[in-house]
């Protein structure tokens, strides 16, 4: 295996159900930095950046569950 694979951080897709990603972003905004956080997350063509898209999907994902009406 190449040195160079080692030092790279997986690519993975933020999801606002896993505890584990919560807590990065949350580690992140007390920082400021990536630099704690084992995953590069995928930011997806329709948001400029990766802030926005957590942002986006944190909303709709605390306003699902407070307000899940039988779905």
């Amino acid at each position: 295996m190449s040195l160079l694979n080692l030092s790279h951080r997986p690519f993975t897709v933020f999801d606002p159900g896993n505890r584990e990603h919560r807590q990065h972003y949350h580690t992140f905004v007390k920082y400021n930095t990536w630099s704690r956080c084992p995953y590069r997350f995928i930011v997806p063509d329709q948001y400029s950046n990766l802030i926005t898209m957590i942002e986006r999907s944190l909303v709709q994902y605390y306003n699902d569950s407070e307000f899940d009406h039988g779905r």
